[in-house]
């Protein structure tokens, strides 16, 4: 792994688990739980200028990774909803540099945790919610091809720890 893939993929790239039984999906619901805390907690006390500084040469600002995390994830718990309640529907997918980039993204990171954690709690409560039948549904994604929910709980599981270590470790290597 070269140094930029150190600062890319903090955690290591995404690898889906062999198994995913519900104990497993347990610790990947809570991580969900967690994340509004911990997102919270990772840009706690940095000011406009820290929210502003890159967490690698050429990556998104902190700021951005928040307000992405917060577009992600809704878009998520919406294809959760759609697999939940259509057969295999296809969904949509987004350029999500390109959503960095809009001038939403530029806003206090305070409104996208609040989206954050308003957002978690009702995704967490649909996930508790599942079945095992109801993990083995998915949708279909035009460039991915099918994704069954349980797939995707640990992706986002990783997303979350991943965007989460973005911030952590750029506030290590700076001092802050």
């Amino acid at each position: 792994m070269t140094e930029l893939d150190d600062l890319r993929f903090p955690i290591g790239r995404f690898n889906p688990p062999a198994s995913n039984d519900a104990s497993i999906r347990g610790a990947q619901i809570e991580t969900l739980r967690m994340l509004p805390e911990r997102l919270r907690g990772a840009v706690n006390g940095l000011s406009d200028a820290q929210l502003d500084t890159p967490y690698r040469e050429g990556g998104w600002t902190v700021r951005q990774v928040v307000h992405h995390v917060a577009d992600s994830h809704a878009n998520s718990y919406v294809r959760f909803k759609l697999a939940l309640t259509e057969d295999w529907p296809t969904i949509k997918p987004y350029d999500e540099a390109a959503w960095a980039k809009l001038c939403d993204s530029s806003l206090p990171v305070d409104v996208s945790l609040a989206l954050i954690a308003a957002l978690h709690t009702r995704w967490v409560a649909l996930l508790e919610s599942l079945t095992e039948a109801d993990f083995q549904k998915g949708y279909e994604h035009p460039e991915m091809g099918r994704q069954r929910l349980a797939n995707v709980l640990a992706l986002y599981d990783w997303h979350s720890r991943h965007h989460t270590a973005h911030i952590t470790n750029l506030r290590a290597r700076q001092g802050w």
